[in-house]
């Protein structure tokens, strides 16, 4: 295996691990937010717990098909019951996460894999629309 596709292999399973940790984060706080605020994210939450379990079955499924084994281990997750802190720690793994499938593609391209560069750019499309919608959230004065 070159250098350039274990590279990539590399980065799509630091991706993976974060994607574990947003599925448990996200199912933490759904299931722990509560009152007023709990009413509208709780929902929320657990619509983003299917989007992120279908980008780690896509990752997985892409480091396996490049010769790598998916890693098994989340990053650590972040507890809070604070909603305001929720939603912070939300949008900075969406910045974080955009970040990283940024430089996914590059190497991609590096390593040849034009299809995964561009399903890659639909996975940093799909994670901006998540950033927009926090961000609008984060500026509600129900969440202040």
């Amino acid at each position: 295996m070159d250098d350039k596709k274990k590279a990539l292999i590399d980065g799509l399973n630091e991706d993976l691990a974060n994607e574990y940790a947003a599925i448990i984060t996200y199912n933490h706080y759904a299931a722990t937010v509560s009152g007023l605020a709990g009413q509208v994210l709780k929902p929320f939450f657990q619509g983003e717990v299917n989007d992120e379990i279908g980008h780690a079955q896509f990752l997985a499924e892409k480091i396996v098909y490049l010769g790598g084994t998916p890693t098994v281990e989340p990053k650590p997750v972040k507890h809070t019951t604070d909603v305001r802190e929720m939603l912070q720690n939300t949008l900075q793994a969406e910045i974080d996460t955009i970040k990283r499938y940024t430089q996914r593609v590059e190497q991609a391209e590096a390593a040849g894999e034009i299809g995964l560069k561009i399903e890659l750019e639909d996975l940093i499309a799909d994670e901006t629309k998540h950033k927009i919608e926090i961000e609008r959230m984060l500026r509600d004065p129900l969440f202040k």
